[in-house]
């Protein structure tokens, strides 16, 4: 059956006859079988189910409404997939007993992406379908729909900010063509971000077509969709956040179903938004963990965008500062160009950046890196911005006072006596007698005398300095400079105005400054770099490049200094600004270990037994098993656990993941009591 017009969402449903009862209805004229997702996250049942449609929901029954239908002996929603002549099932087929609404909510490029995620991920479409479906509300659907905006006029590509770029203009044309170009696009220090993206949706929207740009958090959210609003009607241009209420986000949901418009603005769930026409999928800063679902089964948003983009014909741009691993396959692969400066353009806008030695030795030998840890090169940047009438940028990796104490004489980790947790001074805790006592991070009980179960010493010293001593002590260092805090704790501040001044930021929460930084100071850098994880060098570069890219250019006396070993290769990359070269090594690095994106990868974790049955199912030949190891248990509670990581080569991705989810499928029919959780190629591998 043809999918019917959009409905007048504000007129009644049609009349329709209803029999007495279930056994005196009549099967719909025409394509009287229903195909059916019921929403039932079970893997032994992911699949369709045929109904049969009655007569009296034939004129509502359409691909894409909600409807109720009787499942094992109860009612469960689902949606209406597909009509058809006939079922392949032998037996009698159950009524469809009720549409919800007759708004077809799911599209059949959602739902085929829906299926095309839970495939890739070894998931459970209705688990997909949740993150891609907002819940319904009546008395916005009841609203009617608004008119569609007609496209803007095509820009012109030689007058935007993308002739910076040697290929920029190129595929600002392609856009206005139609034409599905791929790229990975590396913005400039100080680039103006939102502008280049919004000039993208509007050479995007010139052609007739539909642009989803997708963004790690609210703020970005709110700094590009202005962005889009002015060189766009500001009707036409959408944003999809789950800061959103429910009402106002199904409202707004709405509009992009309905087609009245035809750019959208969002985070994480946005990447599933029903923008019909797809001309161009972007996602800014693609390594930001924000884009990685925590929810079954764990998609990131970058993954989605290329299957979509790939699906629908679209253009598709990854864009940062930074430049992931899997940014870097795309370019390596042939699928996607690179979108870069040129060296002597970069030289020009980026500022001067230095590396300064963080070790013991060095803070000893360095009367003022004593305070708050910053070096005397760090000092003088920081004088010189402030004198120079800018504010000065300095990152801290972690947040509240002392997260981490050690003790004074050995400088082991300060431990609990009562549960081996580390210790921390308290941050925000009342008076400062307080504040003095330490206490322990997992169990909350206050440490008054403490002692060393190591030497048996009795002082304390400050392993990790958080955001909030570190603005303490700039304070102290710079009297009469208004010191202020962003994240870690304090609210997370979007701008800040022109002028002298210091901001304290955890990594992401910098806020924008008008004019720009004259100085970044970023600390503590082996904080960041001795955390044991597989991305742990492509995080901390991406950190660093999206505190450094705030800072004005070294014509302009921009400086940035990186307290970390000069000769890490990582910080070598921060120096040259080299986020393609890094990336570049980090791929050629996994390939030679064989970690994603090099391979694909599944982490299965789960009780010992549990784990063993999954391995044991049947995996793609020439998979390799690495451990199980044993992991901490998620609830105290909790029997142990273990994780393995099941790895093949990119090309047997499929296979793993069709193994793991007939695996998963074997042990949900069998009820098995012990959860198995996978994650295909996961974020993090510790």
């Amino acid at each position: 059956m043809a999918r019917p017009a959009h409905p007048e969402a504000a007129a009644a449903p049609p009349a329709r006859r209803r029999a007495a009862g279930r056994g005196e209805w009549e099967p719909a004229g025409t394509a009287p079988v229903a195909r059916i997702a019921v929403d039932v996250p079970l893997a032994h049942l992911d699949r369709p189910f045929d109904y049969r449609v009655p007569a009296h929901l034939d004129d509502v029954a359409a691909p894409g409404v909600r409807v109720r239908v009787r499942f094992a002996g109860r009612l469960v929603d689902g949606f209406l997939l597909d009509r058809v002549e006939e079922s392949d099932h032998t037996g009698r087929l159950a009524w469809v007993e009720k549409v919800v609404s007759p708004e077809p909510v799911l599209t059949a490029e959602v739902a085929a992406l829906c299926r095309a995620v839970a495939d890739r991920y070894a998931g459970v479409f209705a688990d997909v379908v949740r993150l891609a479906v907002p819940p319904r509300h009546a008395r916005a659907e009841a609203a009617a729909a608004e008119p569609a905006v007609p496209p803007p006029p095509a820009p012109a590509p030689d007058g935007t900010g993308w002739t910076a770029y040697p290929r920029g203009a190129a595929f600002l044309t392609a856009l206005a063509a139609g034409r599905a170009a791929h790229a990975v696009w590396q913005a400039l220090p100080g680039e103006s971000w939102t502008d280049r993206l919004a000039e993208a949706a509007v050479a995007t929207a010139a052609a007739g077509r539909g642009a989803l740009l997708v963004v790690p958090d609210q703020r970005d959210v709110d700094a590009l969709h202005a962005a889009c609003a002015a060189h766009l009607p500001p009707e036409s241009v959408v944003a999809l956040t789950a800061e959103l209420g429910p009402a106002e986000r199904y409202r707004r949901w709405l509009r992009v179903l309905r087609g009245t418009a035809r750019v959208v603005v969002g985070t994480r769930s946005a990447a599933f938004a029903p923008l019909a026409d797809l001309g161009l999928l972007a996602v800014w800063d693609d390594g930001d963990d924000s884009h990685a679902e925590p929810r079954a089964p764990y998609p990131q948003v970058r993954d989605v965008l290329v299957l979509r983009a790939h699906a629908a014909g679209a253009a598709l741009l990854v864009a940062g500062h930074a430049r992931t691993a899997e940014a870097q396959l795309l370019v390596e692969s042939g699928w996607a160009n690179e979108i870069v400066a040129d060296r002597a353009t970069l030289r020009a806008a980026m500022p001067r950046v230095g590396a300064l030695e963080d070790s013991a030795g060095a803070i000893a030998r360095d009367p003022d890196a004593r305070v708050a840890r910053i070096p005397a090169a760090g000092f003088a940047a920081a004088r010189a911005a402030l004198a120079a009438g800018r504010p000065v940028l300095v990152q801290v990796p972690r947040a509240g006072y002392v997260p981490w104490l050690a003790c004074g004489r050995c400088r082991e980790s300060a431990r609990c006596r009562h549960c081996a947790g580390p210790l921390a001074l308290p941050s925000g805790r009342g008076d400062e007698g307080a504040a003095a006592s330490p206490y322990c991070r997992w169990c909350g009980r206050v440490e008054s005398s403490f002692r060393c179960g190591g030497c048996g010493g009795r002082a304390l010293r400050a392993s990790v300095t958080g955001s909030r001593r570190t603005a303490e002590e700039l304070g102290r260092a710079f009297p009469g400079v208004p010191v202020r805090q962003s994240g870690g704790g304090a609210e997370v501040v979007a701008r800040i105005d022109p002028g002298p001044g210091i901001v304290v930021a955890t990594p992401g929460a910098e806020p924008a400054a008008d004019g720009g930084y004259g100085a970044a100071l970023l600390l503590d850098g082996w904080a960041l770099l001795s955390r044991p994880d597989l991305r742990v060098a492509e995080e901390t570069l991406r950190r660093w490049l999206g505190a450094a890219a705030l800072v004005v250019p070294h014509g302009r006396g921009g400086r940035v200094v990186v307290v970390a070993d000069a000769s890490v290769p990582v910080v070598q990359a921060l120096v040259r600004w080299d986020p393609a070269g890094h990336a570049a090594a980090e791929l050629a690095a996994r390939e030679e270990v064989g970690f994603p994106p090099a391979v694909r990868m599944a982490a299965v974790e789960g009780g010992p037994a549990a784990v063993a049955e999954i391995l044991d199912a049947g995996l793609p030949a020439g998979a390799e098993v690495l451990g199980p190891v044993e992991i901490d248990p998620v609830a105290s509670d909790e029997g142990p656990r273990e994780r393995a990581l099941v790895r093949v080569p990119r090309t047997e991705g499929r296979a793993l993941a069709a193994a793991l989810a007939a695996a998963q499928a074997g042990r949900s029919a069998r009820k098995a009591a012990d959860p198995v959780r996978v994650r295909m190629d996961p974020l993090q591998i510790e």
